[in-house]
């Protein structure tokens, strides 16, 4: 019998720490299936932004517009405009998402909202738990640019989008931040206190880029890394200690299960997974947890739950490590190995 991969997410026991986040992946009931068929846990749905339901009646409107004129008797009675070719966009299509997803799934089900306003938050939030998503992730995606906003003000408004989510919700909610918070463990600490079950770390923001031949500006898309897997391992393991009753998500670079290892030692519940099963397909996980496995046995783990944290900053044999003092020590082995590989 092999070591128990049982851990629990948000109040849920999920069968390993290995789950799919969202991506192209995750919007289809096909490759959601394949996913689960290959070990995902947990599935976490494409956000639902809140810009999308702003610009449906906008698009909405731009194609009435311009069949106007045409003639009296093309109304919206007469089944003129039931053919606008408008783009799958919207709630709509994200609660019926939800609603198929349940229907051929057996793992739990996490719906994702990226929003602005509190009411944003809420209304949609709702609507996806109403649709019967099992928990609720808050994308945190907020690049301030207003320089009369100081970080007080920032965080403020954090805190109070998930209190007031909170309160109209009855399934779990997860919040997915930034690395970018002056004071984290403080915010985490404040998110938490204030409703949050689960943090996600971290939010990979996508940065513009500039085109030289056209001066545009543009956004580009890369995929992770698996050395990026090193600053939500550092956070994590910092946190575990200072809170050890609420959920850890670890996201960005989770690659192999070197970095599922990792990531739960560090102290995580669970190990999101997005570009590495962009770039080699949903049965990756099977790969993935088959390397979990052979390591845990190798190392006479028993179980997932009594690997997690057992290398977190309360536990590390060198404290350091998750600290400055470790920066200086890196550089100064950085530099003699460059210097005694080039005597050879």
């Amino acid at each position: 019998m092999g070591p128990d991969l049982t851990t629990d997410y948000l109040g849920l026991t999920l069968r390993s720490p290995i789950v799919a986040s969202a991506s192209p992946l995750t919007g289809r009931v096909e490759t959601l299936r394949s996913l689960q068929a290959a070990g995902a846990s947990a599935v976490v749905l494409p956000s639902l932004f809140e810009e999308e339901v702003e610009e449906e009646p906008l698009l909405v409107t731009h194609r009435l517009d311009a069949h106007q004129g045409t003639f009296a008797e093309a109304t919206t009675d007469s089944g003129f405009f039931a053919d606008l070719d408008l783009p799958e966009m919207g709630p709509g299509v994200h609660l019926a998402l939800v609603e198929d997803a349940k229907e051929v799934l057996d793992v739990p089900v996490i719906a994702s909202v990226n929003a602005r306003s509190a009411g944003a938050w809420v209304r949609y939030a709702r609507m996806l738990a109403d649709a019967g998503a099992d928990a609720i992730e808050l994308n945190l995606y907020d690049v301030v640019t207003d320089p009369d906003e100081d970080s007080l003000d920032v965080e403020d408004r954090l805190v109070d989008a998930v209190r007031t989510v909170r309160a109209e919700l009855a399934v779990p909610l997860a919040i997915k931040l930034s690395p970018y918070y002056s004071a984290l463990p403080s915010l985490a600490r404040r998110l938490t206190i204030d409703g949050a079950d689960g943090l996600v770390l971290f939010n990979r923001f996508y940065q513009p880029d500039i085109d030289i031949t056209t001066l545009g500006v543009e956004a580009k898309v890369s995929l992770s890394h698996p050395s990026e897997v090193r600053l939500p391992l550092r956070w994590i393991g910092i946190l575990r200690p200072l809170l050890p009753e609420v959920s850890l998500a670890a996201t960005s670079g989770v690659h192999s299960g070197a970095e599922v290892i990792k990531v739960v030692l560090a102290g995580a519940n669970v190990a999101m997974m997005t570009s590495s099963l962009l770039l080699n397909g949903p049965e990756h996980i099977a790969d993935v947890e088959a390397e979990l496995v052979a390591w845990m046995a190798e190392h006479e783990y028993s179980s997932v739950r009594q690997m997690r944290g057992s290398v977190s900053y309360q536990t590390a044999a060198d404290r350091s490590s998750y600290e400055r003092s470790q920066y200086i020590r890196t550089l100064s082995s950085y530099l003699l190995d460059h210097a005694l590989g080039s005597t050879h």
